[in-house]
């Protein structure tokens, strides 16, 4: 159960069928909300769904943009796909966010899924372990990179050697790690090592509660208090029907989560913000809060 925990609320435009102009909007709508403490894209280059031939705008420049036009909430990609760029690099993509958003980066990065991208792109899909084990490779060079003036790595699937990353983030002692994903024996063990956030990702909050609790058993295995990582789900908005969010939110903190993103798709009604506030997001905090 979660009551008596502060519960965190952020919201989700996928830049995807929709604007720059739209979702920038919405972004700032949030950005004047006290409520809502963090604000999310996600990391793709063509459409989800049926219909990939759509407009979608790339997620890390975005991200700076949206990060130079808000003031308050913390920004990320729910989340990066680690295949997609070399680590190093991503390091120093991420580095010039959390500047350019004056410290409010929360960096998400999980191992990379989407096939048609990658085939389309033609960037190499490795086998599910693989991708993983370079996930977590990825991580330990970021972090390096984000603490350390020229860091090595000798890693199988990634090297560095004297690898500057100035300047670095604002943050100390580098932004918090969000890590999506929810495999049992490899993602969840790279979760407890780095990341401040996990993210759920598959099934019912059944599924998410066992999984949390192997999460636990991972922390105890390497002496990480397992309260310092936040347990996120994210949560699709239908406007005409927000009792269907109430009840999946309601189901998810129930089973633990407190890290709660309300993911919109485009178009979005005006005002929408402002109404997640007020039919869901207080009534959550005063229901379940001390």
């Amino acid at each position: 159960m979660t009551e008596g925990k502060k519960l965190s609320f952020g919201i989700k435009t996928a830049p995807q069928h929709t604007t720059y102009e739209d979702m920038l909007r919405v972004w700032q709508e949030a950005d004047s909300l006290p409520s809502i403490e963090h604000a999310w894209l996600f990391d793709h280059f063509m459409p989800l769904g049926n219909d990939f031939t759509g407009p979608c705008l790339e997620g890390w420049t975005l991200l700076s943009a949206y990060a130079a036009l808000t003031k308050r909430v913390r920004i990320g990609l729910m989340v990066t796909g680690n295949t997609y760029r070399h680590p190093a690099v991503l390091a120093n993509m991420a580095a010039t966010v959390d500047i350019i958003s004056g410290g409010r980066l929360d960096f998400g990065i999980g191992a990379g899924w989407n096939e048609r991208e990658h085939n389309s792109y033609g960037i190499p899909l490795y086998t599910t372990g693989e991708r993983i084990r370079r996930l977590g490779e990825a991580c330990e060079i970021i972090k390096r990179m984000w603490s350390e003036t020229a860091p090595d790595f000798a890693g199988k699937y990634y090297q560095i050697k004297e690898a500057y990353c100035e300047p670095k983030p604002v943050q100390k002692p580098y932004p918090p790690f969000v890590i999506g994903g929810s495999g049992e024996k490899l993602t969840l063990r790279i979760v407890a090592q780095y990341a401040s956030i996990w993210n759920f990702v598959g099934g019912g909050p059944e599924i998410f509660q066992q999984r949390s609790a192997v999460l636990d058993k991972h922390c105890a295995a390497i002496g990480r208090d397992p309260q310092t990582i936040q347990r996120s789900i994210q949560s699709l908005v239908n406007p005409a029907n927000l009792e269907e969010t109430r009840s999946m939110l309601q189901a998810y903190i129930q089973a633990g989560a407190t890290h709660l993103i309300l993911s919109l798709r485009a178009p979005y009604p005006e005002g929408i913000v402002h109404r997640l506030d007020e039919e869901i997001i207080k009534p959550f905090k005063a229901a379940f809060e001390d």
